[in-house]
């Protein structure tokens, strides 16, 4: 658009939809198929985990970490493990905030089983995410730049009255525009809620909060457990430039692609990492089994790996044992070297190091026990 200038308001932002023709293009059409066909086997490879509490209290913490990342909020996955279920002011800020997002991400996920995305949601999330109560903004001056250049790149609309007529038409693109292919309206709706920017901070994280609640109320996944920003995160440059291309161009098509390539791509490897962390949960099971067969029981290994930073507490309220019993058996598990114990500030935790090394780890692999994979590849050998 040739009359786009970045240091002036853009008031003039188009409504949704963008014109059908370019929305529907072959290519397209083709990379929606292929997006579709691994949102399908995500959610296949999810519902082969025993316990669903395994992934959805394991992914949205790896979402949650990258999606901060992207705005220079850092933290380590350790240690959102490690302050998950502790009182947040024992855990620095970056932390703190990465974990609110989580918490967001689970409230907004328990809103759309009821009701639509809207712009009501979209405050909601941003507030809990910021911990603060949040509105609409209302004031000018808002301007998003290069940080390391300090030119102005864009300028939101101003004026609350238009910013919530613009939101109004965002959730109604989403839920009435069913014609078009869900996964194009995820990649269009995110544009336009960051080209909004309805909040004074806290839009994009709220915004990629919003991709993953859409695809599970559009039945596309059963929980949030799409690792989206990592593909954000690997490709940020390429992302904030064609999301800068839609503004001043509306060149749509390049946008919608790298979106629905993020998604098959985190789709392919959320499936590896599953798969990996059901045949480590698997292994374990059999490792513990014979090494501790007076403690061994399944729902103490599945308290592991719902848990990697392991307390006394977690299995008392799995009811896998009692708090004199369960501090034996986390000791036990130390001794076979399933778990290790550290200290955190009083508290006494136990780490599943092969677990959170997998979590971590870019590449979805892990190791045998010691002696357990000389007995695997002898089993496979006689048979």
């Amino acid at each position: 658009m040739a009359d786009f200038n970045p240091d002036k308001p853009y008031n003039d932002l188009p409504d949704l939809p963008p014109p059908a023709d370019i929305l529907e293009t072959t290519e397209i059409l083709k990379r929606c198929i292929n997006a579709r066909v691994a949102l399908a086997e995500l959610k296949q490879a999810a519902e082969l985990i025993p316990n669903a509490a395994v992934l959805v209290n394991a992914l949205p913490l790896l979402e949650a970490r990258a999606s901060s990342e992207i705005e220079n909020i850092v933290t380590t996955t350790d240690k959102l493990f490690e302050f998950v279920d502790m009182a947040e002011d024992k855990a620095d800020a970056a932390t703190k905030e990465a974990l609110r997002y989580r918490t967001a991400l689970f409230e907004g996920a328990k809103m759309v089983q009821r009701r639509m995305l809207t712009t009501d949601m979209a405050i909601q999330i941003c507030s809990t995410i910021k911990d603060l109560e949040l509105d609409i903004r209302n004031d000018s001056g808002t301007r998003l730049s290069n940080r390391k250049t300090g030119e102005v790149i864009y300028t939101p609309p101003v004026g609350q009255k238009l910013l919530q007529a613009k939101l109004k038409n965002w959730s109604e693109f989403m839920h009435e525009h069913t014609e078009i292919d869900p996964l194009v309206r995820m990649a269009v709706q995110h544009y336009q809620f960051e080209a909004i920017h309805p909040f004074t901070d806290g839009n994009g994280r709220t915004g990629r909060i919003m991709n993953i609640l859409f695809l599970v109320q559009q039945g596309l996944l059963d929980t949030p457990i799409l690792y989206l920003s990592r593909h954000i995160i690997q490709n940020k440059g390429e992302y904030y430039r064609l999301l800068n291309d839609v503004t001043q161009n509306q060149n749509w098509g390049p946008w919608i692609m790298f979106m629905l390539a993020g998604v098959e791509e985190t789709c392919i490897w959320t499936t590896d990492k599953i798969k990996a962390i059901r045949e480590l949960m698997q292994h374990t099971s059999q490792f513990v089994q014979k090494q501790l067969p007076k403690v061994y029981s399944w729902e103490l290994v599945e308290a592991l790996f719902k848990q990697p930073y392991c307390r006394i507490n977690n299995l008392v309220s799995a009811d896998v044992a009692k708090r004199q019993t369960a501090s034996v058996y986390l000791k036990n598990l130390c001794d076979i070297g399933v778990l290790k114990e550290v200290k955190s500030g009083r508290e006494t935790l136990f780490v599943h190091p092969k677990y959170i090394e997998l979590l971590t780890g870019e590449e979805n692999v892990w190791v045998y026990y010691a002696g357990v994979e000389t007995e695997v590849a002898a089993a496979a050998n006689e048979g």
